[in-house]
């Protein structure tokens, strides 16, 4: 009976500790993206560009306090764009044939809303009971904490580096033409504007092999925005 009493008590304060690292985790990942100071930002435009299979196109993000976004990318004179308007998401994809706005639901919404600097997905995650902490792993020759998050489809599995706090490398499994690839983005560069930290630079990795690469070249924060811009229909 005691050997049961100090091995359930171990659980506890097992559970306990791990529950607590977590917290602290999550707090100071939000402390290195100033998240406490997004409050004061009312918008955030980004132009960069997207380079995969030999191909670069020109990029331009839009976002409004507290969940309006916008995403164009430019190829052969086309724009391909997804908007967030705060309550529907639209998207018009001249490369499918339409140049019309299609609106979006499920996960093609939710990969649109998580594009926004605003929304946190780490905390989300654990405001909702659905993240826990599954070890450390090195991150490029860097420690870092392993954190999975219960997704709806596949669990998404986040890294913090352990000395900035920062995200380096989110990895997950995805269904493409009928097949499971493994996706892995690494998250460098990381920059300060007027408050906003963002990597600069992301590199996304399928089955091992280079997919794109994502470089944000110009941060502009609370120039004038109208809602209009998040109009597609």
């Amino acid at each position: 009976m005691k050997k049961l009493f100090f091995l359930l008590a171990g659980m506890i304060l097992t559970i306990a500790v791990n529950g607590q690292s977590l917290d602290q985790i999550v707090k100071k990942n939000s402390e290195a993206m100033k998240s406490d100071k997004l409050s004061a930002v009312s918008t955030i435009k980004i132009t960069g560009k997207m380079s995969a299979m030999g191909m670069e196109m020109p990029m331009t993000m839009f976002m409004k306090n507290p969940n309006k976004i916008k995403v164009v990318y430019s190829f052969n004179g086309q724009d391909m764009v997804s908007v967030f308007d705060g309550e529907k998401g639209y998207s018009i994809n001249p490369m499918m044939g339409s140049a019309d706005p299609v609106e979006l639901t499920g996960d093609q919404l939710e990969q649109v809303k998580n594009n926004s600097i605003f929304k946190s997905q780490l905390a989300d995650y654990f405001k909702n009971g659905k993240l826990t902490l599954e070890g450390e792993e090195n991150v490029n020759d860097k420690p870092a904490f392993k954190l999975k998050a219960s997704a709806a489809a596949q669990p998404v599995y986040m890294f913090i580096d352990k000395s900035s706090f920062l995200i380096v490398k989110t990895s997950a499994t995805v269904e493409q033409m009928g097949q499971s690839m493994n996706v892995d983005s690494f998250m460098t560069d990381y920059t300060d504007v007027d408050g906003v930290v963002l990597p600069k630079k992301t590199t996304a990795m399928a089955n091992g092999m280079e997919a794109g690469v994502i470089t944000f070249d110009k941060v502009e924060v609370n120039t004038p925005m109208e809602d209009s811009i998040f109009k597609l229909k």
